[in-house]
């Protein structure tokens, strides 16, 4: 296995290494992983913007025919790379292969897109002059991703970035690295000129920070933390440098009065605990009307308790361990600060022991709560939902709406008056009506409002508002000879 960076067509070894532990057994070493100098992302940098004039000029079946080959390669081999997801960030084995799939399903769109990427003529106001408008490449595209989906998010960044032309400069999270290199071993086994695609590894503060500054950047394809983000675009604005970022979110979801509760429940379950609550689409504000309150919090509670959690490649696993000792230390903390605001803990929120050594934790249901909460303002990253009791729909909407992030949004009811309503009035990127907040299409445009995202939406043929730039040309037709 390669544990070095890939750059200019190379694997290379790094100015230094870190070590890579399992967060379901710590005894369970992964392997040790590259990190880079600035002059080695220097040097990547250089090889993308040499490689993506010849691969702009390869057309747009090479471009079709390479993302097709990634895109079923990471298909036909998700079970052997979901199983290094789920080794190394901790998600069960199926969320594992799902996710690596799903990847593959980027790579195949976006493959179609190539062939797809047309562009417009239109009438001059002025007589024998024609117009002629298209999408032509950025040039280098710096994406920094996530360890909590660390094949997935790269994807659906890598797979659009490629389609339209550009070179790559990939800096993945430092906690999910052999992930990060199973994807790079597929890519780098493609025909493609030398430097189009970069693996460069290291910490945020040196090499993304050297990464985000650097002139030869055109565009950042970013998804963190909401502060980062602030000091990346802050960094980026003086180069003029195109930025695209998926950041925080406290999702809602409202359960009506008229909710089927079996389904409400199911879905609220899913959505704060799937993943072990560490995605940004999970629902952690519940608000439910004070009719069907106590019914939803009892089964809510029942759904909790049932979860196994376990070691995330064990059979039968539901939650596996949250990723690392500090987010596992930031979830206590959470939980910590909730009981001291008032709420009141119905279950979980511990620190569990298993067969092995791991990052454990019961997932966590907090009723009582108010919205100006810590618990119901911050994003946690966590297996905790949060419970806020509201009395009609008028009231269930303002509280929903009332946060400075904006990305998916849920509603469960039987009226369709009223989730024609939500779907109209809710300040978010996604709304799911009877579904969870957490499960998105890959055709379809992903984002939010507020603090949670910030440029144009990814996925989908909106992907290319931000890969691409418009050229308008003039041709002044001349005279018939």
């Amino acid at each position: 296995m390669h544990t070095g960076l890939y750059i200019d067509g190379r694997w290379e070894a790094g100015a230094s290494e870190i070590e890579n532990r399992n967060p379901s057994d710590l005894s369970d070493v992964i392997g040790h992983y590259a990190q880079a100098s600035a002059d080695q992302l220097d040097a990547a940098l250089h090889a993308a913007r040499r490689a993506q004039v010849a691969w702009w000029a390869a057309g747009i079946q090479k471009r079709h025919d390479v993302l097709m080959a990634i895109g079923t390669e990471l298909m036909a081999r998700a079970d052997e790379i979901g199983r290094t997801v789920a080794r190394e960030e901790g998600k069960p084995l199926a969320e594992g292969k799902g996710e690596v799939y799903r990847a593959g399903q980027f790579f195949t769109y976006f493959a179609g897109e190539c062939l797809r990427n047309q562009g417009d003529l239109a009438e001059s106001v002025r007589a024998g002059v024609e117009i002629d408008v298209r999408r032509e490449p950025l040039g280098v595209v710096a994406i920094i991703s996530p360890w909590n989906f660390p094949v997935a998010t790269p994807a659906w960044k890598i797979a659009p970035a490629l389609a339209f032309g550009n070179a790559v400069v990939w800096k993945p999270a430092n906690l999910t690295p052999a992930s990060a290199v199973a994807l790079t071993e597929i890519i780098a086994r493609q025909d493609i000129p030398a430097g189009l695609f970069n693996l460069v590894a290291g910490p945020g503060r040196d090499v993304g920070q050297r990464l985000v500054d650097s002139r030869e950047v055109a565009a950042i394809s970013f998804t963190g933390s909401v502060p980062v983000g602030r000091g990346l675009a802050a960094s980026a604005i003086r180069n003029m440098t195109k930025v695209q970022m998926e950041m925080g979110s406290k999702n809602p979801m409202v359960i009506m009065d008229d909710a089927d509760l079996d389904l409400a429940v199911a879905c609220a379950s899913g959505a704060a605990f799937g993943a072990t609550g560490q995605k940004c689409t999970a629902a952690s504000r519940l608000i439910v009307h004070d009719s069907v309150h106590d019914a939803f919090v009892e089964k809510l509670v029942e759904a909790a308790e049932a979860l196994r959690v376990g070691h995330a490649l064990e059979e039968g696993t539901q939650l596996g361990p949250v990723v690392s000792e500090s987010q596992l230390a930031q979830n206590l903390d959470y939980v910590g600060i909730g009981k001291r605001e008032g709420a009141e803990l119905l279950c979980g929120g511990a620190r569990l022991e298993r067969a092995t050594e791991g990052y454990y934790m019961s997932p966590a249901v907090f009723a009582g709560t108010r919205n100006d909460m810590r618990i119901n303002r911050e994003e946690m990253f966590a297996p905790i939902t949060c419970v806020i009791k509201a009395g009609s729909y008028d009231e269930a909407l303002a509280i929903a709406n009332d946060s400075e992030f904006g990305l998916t949004a849920g509603i469960m009811t039987r009226s369709l008056a009223r989730a024609s309503h939500f779907r109209a009035n809710m300040r978010a990127g996604c709304v799911m009506v009877n579904l969870p907040t957490a499960g998105t299409d890959y055709h379809v445009p992903f984002g939010g409002r507020g603090a949670s995202s910030y440029g144009p939406r990814e996925q989908g043929a909106y992907a290319a508002e931000f890969y691409t730039t418009v050229k308008t040309a003039y041709v002044a037709a001349g005279e018939p000879s």
